[in-house]
C-alpha cells in the first residue's frame, strides 16, 4: 500500500463525503477508492470511515485522524512545492470554476502560457457559476466577477474590479438623440440586464455624484454575450466591461457614451476551500491568474485593485 496515495484519498473522501466524487476527480473506479480506504483501515487497525447507501461519514477514529492527516499532506506538498516550483516541477490538476464570459474573455485564452511554465500541471477549466459547495463538486479555486455567492468559510481573495462602461454601436447612435447627463438615457433604448438587482435602474457615478436613472428597452437577457450582440446589432445601449468590449472598442464597432459616468466598481474574487491546505499547484495557477490581470497589458489597464 501506497500510505501517502491513501491517506490522499481518506483526506477527500473526506472533504467531500463522496467515494464517486473522489474516483471521479481521480480518474479511478469507485471500487479502487473503497480499496484504497479499507487497505489504509487495516493499516491503522480501526475504522474510519461509515458508509449507508445515502452517504458517507467519518467515524470518531475517522474524525480524529482527519486532522492530523491534512497537516501530513500540506506538510508534503509545501516541501515538493519548496523545490519543484524552482525547477517545474509543479504537478498535478487544478479544478478552476468560472463563469462562461470570464473564463473566455480573461481566463481561457492565456491558459497555455501557464501550461508551458509547468510540464507537469493540468488545468479542468469549468464555464459555470461557482458552485456553493467547492468540495463537494471537486472545485480547487473559483474566480467570480459580482457579489460574491458563497459561504463565508471559504477564504476569499480580491483579485481586482472593474468598472462596467455604457456602450451603443455608431449606426444606433447616428440616428438617436445625443447623450449628455444620464437622465439623456431615458430617450434611448437600453438593453436590461436580467441578473441586476434593479434591472430597470441604473445607478451612475460622475462629476454630480450618485445619479439613479430610469431606463427601458425591448430586450433584455441575463448573458454579457447577449447584451454585447445585441448592443452591436443596434439594438440599443447597455453596460458592458470594457475587458469584454476591448477590441470592439479600439476597432469602432462600439462607442463609449458618458464617458465622465461609471457604474460602481465589480470585484473580482478567488474563492478555494482552505488556506491552510492550498497546494502549490493550485498556489501557482492562482498566483498566475493574478499576474494576468495586473501584468498582462491587455487586461492591466481595465482592472483596479
Amino acid at each position: 500500500m501506497d500510505f501517502l496515495a491513501a491517506v490522499s484519498v481518506f483526506v477527500r473522501v473526506a472533504e467531500t463525503g463522496s467515494f464517486s466524487a473522489v474516483a471521479r476527480e481521480r480518474g479511478v473506479t469507485q471500487p479502487a477508492v473503497s480499496r484504497q480506504i479499507a487497505a489504509l483501515e487495516e493499516h491503522l487497525g480501526a475504522r474510519l470511515v461509515h458508509r449507508t447507501t445515502r452517504s458517507v461519514g467519518l467515524t470518531e477514529e475517522g474524525r480524529d485522524f482527519l486532522g492530523p492527516a491534512q497537516s501530513v499532506l500540506q506538510c508534503v506538498e509545501e516541501a515538493e512545492g519548496v523545490v519543484g516550483s524552482r525547477h517545474g516541477g509543479i504537478t498535478g490538476l487544478v479544478r478552476i470554476s468560472c463563469q462562461p464570459v470570464f473564463s473566455r474573455v480573461v481566463i481561457a485564452p492565456s491558459i497555455h502560457v501557464i501550461l508551458q511554465r509547468y510540464s507537469g500541471l493540468s488545468i479542468d477549466l469549468v464555464n459555470e457559476e461557482p458552485t456553493l459547495d467547492l468540495v463537494h463538486d471537486a472545485v480547487d479555486l473559483a474566480i467570480h466577477a459580482g457579489e460574491l455567492p458563497v459561504e463565508r468559510s471559504y477564504i476569499v481573495r480580491k483579485m481586482g474590479a472593474f468598472s462596467p462602461v455604457i456602450v451603443g454601436s455608431p449606426a444606433y447612435l447616428d440616428r438617436r438623440p445625443a447623450l449628455n447627463h444620464p437622465t439623456d438615457l431615458s430617450h434611448h433604448e437600453c438593453v436590461i440586464d436580467d441578473n441586476a438587482a434593479h434591472r430597470e435602474v441604473w445607478t451612475l457615478h460622475g462629476p454630480e455624484g450618485a445619479v439613479e436613472v430610469p431606463v427601458g428597452g425591448r430586450f433584455r437577457t441575463d448573458n454579457s454575450d447577449s447584451k454585447r450582440e445585441a448592443v452591436i446589432s443596434g439594438l440599443g445601449l447597455a453596460p458592458l466591461s470594457q475587458w469584454l468590449v476591448r477590441h470592439d472598442l479600439r476597432n469602432g464597432t462600439l462607442r463609449i457614451v458618458l464617458p465622465d459616468w461609471r457604474f460602481p466598481p465589480v470585484p473580482v474574487h478567488a474563492i478555494y476551500p482552505s488556506r491552510r491546505n492550498l497546494a502549490p499547484r493550485v498556489r501557482v495557477v492562482l498566483d498566475f491568474l493574478l499576474e494576468q490581470l495586473t501584468v498582462n497589458p491587455e487586461f492591466a489597464d481595465l482592472f483596479t485593485q
